[in-house]
């Protein structure tokens, strides 16, 4: 049987792989050079952002280097396309979870915060009993807080424009598909390694200090499992950019 495809269009049509491994690889760069930026490890908070961005980016060259449908005559439907018929529903329901998760344990961090030996705000958590007071960070406080969630919402803004780009582009349903899920999980990635790392971060501050009482102990039982889930559902959002059809399958 001979094979009728054109080489240029075979090499582009598999040019998305490469596009989205090359993202991949930027964003490991991006991240290892933004994380020496700032003090006190604030510059890890931005890096997280710059690697997801940076996977959005090559799953989009990718797309933008898929051929378009050759057909002379071409069919659609009537309905229009919709971003929300192209997220994975169980994926997009477990990360709006963990972000309206991460958007509560960072505010309830601001408001018990408090500044640390050297007059930083939000870095601290103090905690008074038997006229002693005790204190223990690092806390994800806003001096943690506002760089995480800006860049979540840069993220959120970056990702759902590239969801929408690819719903409305012309080509087949299964690459959107594929491709919606890829930028999904980046934006996972965006979510549930700052949940991870707040929820252990408040968790350890939290069992050094004794004045915390049952409350303190409560909130370690919690915490430590939100950042277990959190840390796979990280592993499972990167394994997916690297590869959504076979975490498809």
């Amino acid at each position: 049987m001979l094979d009728t495809v054109p080489p240029e269009t075979r090499l582009r049509a598999r040019a998305h792989h490469v596009a989205r491994w090359a993202g991949l690889a930027a964003g490991v760069v991006a991240a290892s050079q933004v994380a020496t930026v700032g003090d006190l490890g604030v510059g890890i908070l931005y890096a997280i952002p710059a690697f997801g961005l940076c996977a959005v980016g090559g799953v989009l060259l990718g797309d933008a280097l898929t051929p378009r449908p050759q057909e002379a005559v071409r069919t659609a439907g009537l309905a229009p396309r919709r971003v929300p018929d192209y997220l994975p529903p169980r994926m997009a329901r477990l990360l709006l979870g963990q972000a309206a998760l991460l958007v509560v344990l960072l505010t309830a961090a601001a408001a018990v915060a408090s500044p640390d030996d050297l007059g930083r705000a939000g870095r601290s958590l103090s905690a008074a009993c038997q006229g002693t007071t005790e204190s223990a960070g690092p806390w994800p406080g806003l001096y943690y807080g506002l760089p995480v969630l800006l860049s979540l919402a840069l993220g959120s803004a970056a990702c759902g424009w590239a969801l929408r780009r690819i719903a409305h582009r012309p080509g087949e349903e299964q690459q959107r598909r594929d491709r919606a899920l890829a930028i999904t999980a980046a934006w996972g990635l965006l979510v549930a390694v700052p949940l991870a790392g707040t929820a252990v971060t408040a968790a350890g501050s939290l069992s050094r200090l004794t004045c915390d009482g049952l409350p303190g102990t409560a909130g370690q039982w919690l915490l430590y499992p939100v950042g277990l889930v959190a840390l796979v559902t990280a592993l499972w959002c990167l394994c997916t950019v690297a590869a959504p059809r076979a975490i498809r399958r």
